[in-house]
């Protein structure tokens, strides 16, 4: 394992990239970690904690982040929105697996045209709710199904879980497009983001207003499970655990309709709650990304391509993960 060049988490030193960072760390104590940012006090501070890490400076303003010509690294994974895309065509340039967490629906254009031009390693899409954590989920309850028509997710971010500076602006400018992707009945439209009465369900049943949101597990679904319909509904606000008093948590319900494996049919309903926030849940997302794309799991380190989080990790395998670090993951009575 030592003989791996640093694995660089651009924006390391913020909340939810520290929190990878120290989750990468759990998983793999002997992978070697690069923690980039603007801030060098910051992301030493990061480095010094989780250990077998170095701190460098990023520079997005430059094609090669500002980075010397002998820095080298196994992976990259940005936790922050670059609008000059520096960080994927340095990735790029050097044949460096890259994962991507920041982007819009209506934003990915110019990556998948900067793959298109040169696929010379894998590029993992991870501007899925949490990281891919509720497209995992889904195709893992998928499997009871021989055919999916339709996926109805609601995510409740609760409004003390909104994470640093960084993860607040890229919800602000997520959030304020007027319009986000849906499909309905197998055709694609476009609907208004505020969409008027949308609300979504907590887990101890209160309605909380809500809007329509499409990260990319809108339109990677229909491909993975076949579902005709995809919907996403998105709400900031109260989690049932902190409406109890208790601390915040974070919430993503599902429910699948279809023809299920035992010859009935009908919709089933799921839940994914993890008691400490988003944090743990994306950040593992992230570690399960960047143990797939180099091979860490003992399977061959992931070939050029471009990846959603369930088309490259293993879901069942990701569920068992998420469930022994924290999260309750089951059919909703």
């Amino acid at each position: 394992m030592s003989q791996h060049k640093p694995v660089l988490i651009i924006g390391g030193s913020g909340f939810v990239g520290a929190y990878a960072a120290r989750t990468l760390r759990k998983l793999h104590p002997a992978v070697p970690i690069a923690i980039g940012g603007r801030n060098l006090e910051k992301a030493e501070a990061i480095a010094s904690e989780i250990g077998n890490a170095e701190a460098v400076v990023i520079d997005l303003t430059r094609r090669d982040l500002g980075l010397s010509a002998g820095k080298a690294f196994s992976a990259i994974a940005m936790f922050v929105y670059d609008n000059t895309l520096n960080a994927l065509h340095y990735a790029q340039d050097n044949a460096v697996p890259y994962l991507s967490l920041s982007t819009g629906i209506h934003e990915i254009g110019p990556e998948v045209a900067i793959y298109a031009h040169k696929a010379s390693a894998p590029f993992l899409m991870g501007s899925s709710w949490l990281g891919g954590a509720a497209s995992l989920a889904i195709v893992h309850f998928a499997r009871h199904f021989e055919t999916v028509e339709s996926i109805e997710i609601a995510a409740l971010l609760d409004e003390h879980d909104m994470g640093g500076p960084a993860a607040e602006a890229d919800f602000n400018r997520l959030t304020m497009v007027p319009n986000t992707m849906a499909l309905a009945d197998g055709k694609w439209h476009w609907t208004a983001t505020g969409e008027q009465g949308r609300t979504v369900t907590s887990i101890d049943g209160r309605q909380v207003p809500g809007m329509t949101y499409s990260p990319f597990d809108v339109f990677s679904l229909p491909v993975t499970t076949g579902a005709r319909t995809v919907r996403f509904d998105f709400a900031l606000g109260e989690t049932t655990s902190r409406h109890r008093g208790e601390p915040f948590s974070t919430e993503i319900t599902i429910a699948i309709s279809g023809r299920r494996r035992d010859g009935t049919s009908g919709r089933s309903r799921y839940e994914f709650v993890h008691p400490e926030g988003q944090a743990p849940v994306t950040a593992l997302s992230v570690a399960l990304a960047v143990e797939r794309l180099l091979g860490l799991d003992g399977k061959a380190p992931a070939a050029p391509g471009l990846y959603f989080a369930e088309s490259l990790i293993e879901a069942d395998h990701a569920v068992e993960r998420f469930k022994a670090f924290g999260a309750r993951i089951a059919q909703a009575s």
